[in-house]
């Protein structure tokens, strides 16, 4: 199936975990692929294995947080291929402490990379969409935007931020046929989570195995999430299937919501 022959998908966060999953599966769909991230090097390798399904794939350093690297990115992606037709809003970090010990440093720099990084991107690629009168916002939130746990408040605050960013932008983008979602995972096993593992394990004398084992079972599916799960929901978000699907916060938590 190549539903995204002869379009463009940008990604932020490409170089790993769930933003890797969406380059490669837009470019196993026939879909040119911009790959943004910090780490160029795990970047190059994801625009590579993009490349190895016969499209064009570049890796470019992109901070989501410096409004000019976004803006260079989306300049870049016009230039060669004239069109934007999918944004998967990927890059996200995560620092977590109990309240009291949050400064304001760290909540600023979650806020920074997980809110404003959307909405910089979010904002950059809107005009584009609007003038093609067509298009896909998909920007990954999480299922710390609809529920919390303790220790964790700057990075929930950021995912319930993105929530309700991807309303607005689905408001202002509906009366010209182009769509803004929000996908929101549960427990996924990327490389985020190992290192949620071991900042949290540590924190509570159990090892980073033991609470992974224990974060299974927060689903009644038992388990962790992998990338390509999450990027299949994202694809069905862009592609024709859903065109009369905007502004939802969809979760893909294996039934956490249940539990």
């Amino acid at each position: 199936m190549k539903r995204f022959v002869g379009q463009v998908a940008v990604v932020t966060g490409a170089g790993s975990g769930i933003g890797k999953a969406c380059a490669l599966r837009f470019a196993q769909e026939g879909a040119n692929v911009l790959c943004l991230d910090v780490n160029d090097s795990n970047n190059e390798a994801a625009a590579q294995e993009c490349r190895q399904y016969g499209v064009e794939a570049l890796a470019m350093h992109c901070d989501v947080t410096r409004e000019e690297d976004i803006e260079r990115a989306v300049q870049t992606a016009m230039e060669r291929w004239g069109r934007i037709d999918v944004l998967v809003a990927a890059a996200g970090i995560y620092r977590g402490a109990p309240l009291p010990e949050v400064s304001l440093k760290q909540w600023q720099l979650v806020i920074d990379v997980n809110l404003t990084g959307v909405f910089l991107s979010n904002r950059a690629v809107a005009p584009i969409m609007m003038k093609q009168r067509s298009g896909s916002i998909i920007n990954i939130s999480s299922m710390a935007g609809k529920t919390s746990w303790p220790a964790s408040a700057e990075y929930s605050a950021s995912k319930s931020g993105v929530i309700g960013l991807t309303r607005s932008v689905a408001m202002e983008l509906a009366p010209y046929g182009a769509t803004a979602n929000a996908v929101c995972p549960g427990n996924t096993r990327t490389e985020m989570v190992e290192y949620v593992a071991a900042t949290i394990a540590a924190r509570e004398g159990i090892s980073p195995e033991e609470w992974l084992s224990l974060r299974a079972k927060d689903c009644p599916m038992g388990r962790f999430a992998e990338p390509w799960e999450i990027a299949g929901v994202v694809a069905f978000l862009a592609s024709e299937d859903s065109r009369y699907l905007t502004g939802q916060a969809i979760e893909v938590d294996g039934g956490m919501v249940m539990s």
